[in-house]
């Protein structure tokens, strides 16, 4: 990992990494992991972007909070927040760097999605925990695998409009556990569910979230979505696709930003290429579309 990489984690908004904890921050404070807390006492700077605790001492920044409450070491801590925020870091690339990177090769994997099929681990995770209507889960082509560590993977297919394979993600389906994320070498994993498009009719609705998660609840509400890969990973090619959509069609789009810095951030972002985009504000208890659709979905 060098310094640039390095600084990229550093620079993470704290209070963004706070939540992705699971820290309920509420006016730059949050109950303090660190002790036995009852009254908010870690406080967040988000000039310097740091924490401190004014009651045990605890402070530090992006880096250390992860250390310290995930209980792991620099390096694991790293390679939490590159997961966690979609930051691909060198050292997760092939070894050999001389070589030109080969293509995606889509005949490998097209198999895969031809018939669809999750084990128990994936069922337990769009079924029940996520409530994935299981239309969803058909259109998207959702389907599992498991590695030679018996680890159960999560594969997603990326398609671009005209219905080729595009790009694969594979999702690790053990919390916790890392890498959160794999690509197969020349993976283009950029606007996710791209073949929508072709069922909108002019001036209907599509909703634009982050990340293929909240994507299928969009769906499984009813909606017609895309998602954009991270609020950190969005690419300069992914603002010229959004930009000429804007451009030919008769689209009205719409936005549930994540409850934090980078959601609001990849709201700005995309407002450049898409002026009439509709910001829609989430509930306070809610972080995030997903967290909406399962509050409002009957268990």
């Amino acid at each position: 990992m060098d310094k640039i990489q390095l600084q990229k984690l550093r620079d993470l908004p704290i209070e963004g990494v706070a939540e992705r904890l699971g820290l309920r921050v509420s006016r730059h404070k949050s109950l303090c992991p660190f002790h036995a807390d009852s009254h908010p006492s870690l406080s967040y700077s988000t000039r310097k972007n740091m924490y401190h605790c004014f009651v045990c001492g605890a402070k530090g920044g992006t880096i250390d909070l992860v250390m310290r409450h995930l209980n792991v070491d620099f390096r694991e801590a790293c390679r939490w927040l590159a997961d966690e925020h979609s930051i691909i870091l060198d050292e997760w690339q092939p070894a050999e760097k001389t070589e030109e990177p080969k293509p995606f090769d889509a005949s490998r994997y097209a198999r895969y999605f031809e018939h669809p099929w999750l084990d128990e681990a994936a069922r337990k995770f769009l079924f029940y925990e996520r409530l994935i209507d299981p239309r969803v889960v058909w259109w998207c082509r959702l389907t599992s695998w498991q590695d030679r560590k018996g680890t159960p993977w999560l594969q997603i297919p990326y398609y671009n409009k005209e219905g080729q394979l595009v790009g694969v993600q594979n999702r690790n389906l053990v919390k916790g556990s890392l890498p959160r994320f794999r690509f197969p070498q020349g993976s283009e994993c950029g606007i996710y569910n791209l073949p929508v498009l072709n069922l909108l009719k002019p001036g209907e609705p599509l909703f634009i979230t982050e990340g293929c998660s909240d994507c299928w609840a969009m769906l499984s509400s009813g909606h017609k979505a895309i998602a954009i890969p991270s609020a950190t990973l969005l690419k300069p090619k992914d603002m010229e696709q959004l930009s000429m959509l804007n451009n030919q069609c008769s689209i009205s789009f719409h936005m549930y930003p994540d409850r934090d810095e980078p959601g609001e951030r990849l709201f700005l972002q995309l407002k450049q290429v898409l002026p009439s985009l509709v910001h829609h504000q989430l509930p306070p208890d809610c972080k995030d579309f997903s967290d909406l659709y399962l509050k409002k979905t009957p268990l």
